[in-house]
């Protein structure tokens, strides 16, 4: 938070990072209320969530109980239901307290009100934000429809083919091959742009599609740098998972319940960091996009559409250009 409007544009993937990690101490109390009621629920479902499922599966390959597989479903129904609301909640939260800390007027270390945040921030930020959600699930679901089909098109097409067996498993080997990597960048692409979307949705009088348009022209110039935070983030989430699946839900030779249950509370504190550190980071991303592109921030729009939430902020009448991290948004 002390770094120049003009700096803002060059800042690293390592000096984004090291920015959001920093955030946190500008409200302790704050921060701590939205990890423990959030973010740290949210965590512990997409974990836990396992360790009911994968009994239920077994269960259902052995016996093929209609009960079992009715449960399973309930189960899963539940848990998306629960993933949405919180993912989405925790989002807003973070958005707008990074909001709240960059537009005060009072030193960057003061602590604004999480119940306030909560009753009157966050209702008018929810919606939005999940109306963005929602089209982008439809879009994820034709990109997803149109590999499936590009990738049974390419299957077919060589399997007609009249090439000699051997060239023709090279040739698709490499075809396929090809997809997938074009598949894994697109897909880190849309997920980028669908979480500076997020912030945008929150922050702008825009959602949904006019949101996604909004968020594609911030990322000009540095779809490269959301991409690798993308990939550091995913990544991350990946090994806690796969470590939580070998380690706690199917335990290995050896793996006693105690270290089972520690191992899997470790992974949890591990994952409730990491989920805070990557909302953080589409936040300050968001800012180092407005100031890479040389855009005014209107404080006085942005506390209208806000609701005159704030925090301690006291409107101005006139745009204001960033000139700090901790006297602006």
């Amino acid at each position: 938070m002390d770094l120049a409007a003009e700096e803002l544009q060059f800042l690293s993937i390592v000096g984004i990072l090291r920015e959001s990690v920093r955030i946190p101490n500008q409200s302790n109390r704050a921060f701590s209320l939205i990890t423990l009621t959030l973010i740290f629920p949210l965590s512990l479902s997409i974990l836990a969530h396992n360790l009911f499922t994968h009994p239920l599966l077994r269960r259902i390959q052995s016996f093929h109980s209609p009960s079992d597989v009715a449960f399973l479903i309930l189960v899963q129904s539940l848990y998306l239901i629960f993933l949405f609301l919180f993912s989405l909640l925790s989002t807003a939260a973070v958005v707008l307290s990074v909001a709240t800390l960059y537009s005060s007027s009072k030193p960057p270390h003061h602590s604004f009100s999480f119940s306030s945040l909560l009753s009157s921030a966050l209702p008018r930020a929810f919606p939005r934000l999940a109306r963005t959600f929602l089209f982008v699930s439809l879009l994820m679901t034709l990109y997803n429809v149109v590999f499936l089909a590009s990738l049974t098109a390419l299957v077919f097409a060589f399997s007609i083919s009249s090439a000699s067996a051997a060239a023709s498993q090279i040739l698709l080997g490499a075809a396929a091959l090809l997809l997938l990597i074009l598949y894994f960048l697109t897909h880190l692409y849309i997920t980028a742009w669908w979480h500076l979307a997020s912030v945008v949705s929150v922050l702008e009088p825009v959602c949904g599609w006019p949101a996604m348009r909004r968020s594609r022209e911030l990322l000009r110039g540095k779809a490269a740098a959301a991409g690798v935070l993308v990939s550091i983030y995913l990544a991350m989430c990946w090994v806690i998972s796969w470590v939580f699946g070998g380690v706690v839900v199917r335990g290995g030779v050896g793996v006693g319940l105690v270290r089972r249950v520690l191992v899997g509370g470790l992974l949890v504190g591990v994952l409730v960091f990491v989920n805070l550190v990557g909302l953080l980071v589409q936040s300050v991303f968001y800012y180092v996009c407005k100031s890479y592109h040389h855009e005014l921030i209107d404080k006085t729009a942005l506390f209208e559409h806000l609701g005159g939430y704030l925090g301690e902020y006291v409107p101005l009448k006139s745009s204001v250009q960033m000139q700090s991290f901790d006297d602006s948004l």
